[in-house]
């Protein structure tokens, strides 16, 4: 790899912090460039070059531009970390029925609950609450004598499911009643290379 992976992104977003997590994870060279949300950087032309949906993260490899943090996970394990993403065509569908519940029920559950608390954001934080509890209590039936998401060794599904979990808390979701989903996540942390996302403050703008 001649040139580190360049990362865009926010260091509160947990969309970019799973690609962060899993490049740091897998040991693969990167530079992350922080894009400032708050000033709407992301909506300025510079970084609407490289992505027109105005999102983070983006990461650039080389001259290639990649957008979306699931299909960015797909791409840094295919090309640079193979074993992270299973070649087995059941363990590779599993994998990716988590990337979908990543970007799915995580993402309108605690993730979500996450920016009405600390980004103020205008959602229905009942409707936060209910679709956590769901995908919690899903997740922790399914890690019930199991290490990591899928198989016996962590995926790319781990790193996308990751730190929306870790920081449910923030959200007002209690993990308490997951002791499985917290097993998952003492699992991740405990990886060589772990890297969190920083904790932020309850009622934070940003």
């Amino acid at each position: 790899m001649p040139h580190p992976i360049r990362i865009h992104g926010f260091p509160l977003s947990g969309h970019t912090h799973r690609v962060e997590l899993f490049a740091s994870l897998a040991g693969i060279a990167h530079e992350t460039i922080t894009v400032d949300l708050a000033a709407g950087e992301h909506k300025q032309p510079p970084f609407l070059a490289l992505n027109p949906a105005g999102q983070v993260p983006v990461i650039e490899d080389g001259g290639d531009v990649i957008t979306d943090s699931n299909a960015i996970l797909v791409y840094l394990a295919r090309k640079y970390a193979p074993a992270w993403l299973p070649s087995d065509p059941l363990l590779e569908a599993e994998v990716q029925k988590f990337l979908t519940l990543a970007a799915g029920e995580i993402a309108f559950g605690p993730a979500a609950a996450r920016l009405i608390t600390v980004f103020n954001a205008p959602l229905d934080a009942e409707a936060c609450k209910t679709v956590a509890a769901r995908v919690l209590g899903k997740l922790d039936a399914h890690m019930d004598g199991r290490s990591f998401l899928v198989g016996d060794a962590p995926t790319i599904a781990d790193a996308a499911a990751y730190a929306y979990l870790a920081h449910a808390p923030e959200g007002g979701i209690s993990l308490d009643p997951y002791p499985n989903v917290r097993a998952l996540l003492t699992n991740i942390e405990g990886l060589k290379g772990f890297k969190p996302m920083p904790v932020t403050r309850v009622g934070l703008a940003a």
